[in-house]
């Protein structure tokens, strides 16, 4: 069980609740650190910034970002 609870979707604003149908529409499910960050509307919305410059890069073939964001995230222990 986590120290912080995120929100829960029946909590979620309407800007929160959307970022949430979103993500979940990407990723099958919303994901925990999302929840957590929307307790802090900066921080989830610095979150969503980053993830929208990044999908939206065409510098790079996307398995190669895959690959990358798999290694920065071994490399830091990230567990998502």
């Amino acid at each position: 069980m986590p120290r912080i609870e995120g929100i829960k979707d029946e909590e979620a604003g309407f800007l929160a609740g959307r970022i949430f149908k979103a993500a979940a529409k990407m990723r099958g499910a919303v994901p925990e650190p999302l929840r957590l960050m929307a307790r802090s509307s900066g921080v989830m919305w610095a979150d969503v910034g980053f993830e929208l410059a990044i999908g939206r890069a065409k510098s790079l073939d996307p398995k190669i970002k895959n690959l990358a964001s798999l290694k920065v995230a071994s490399m830091v222990g990230c567990l998502f």
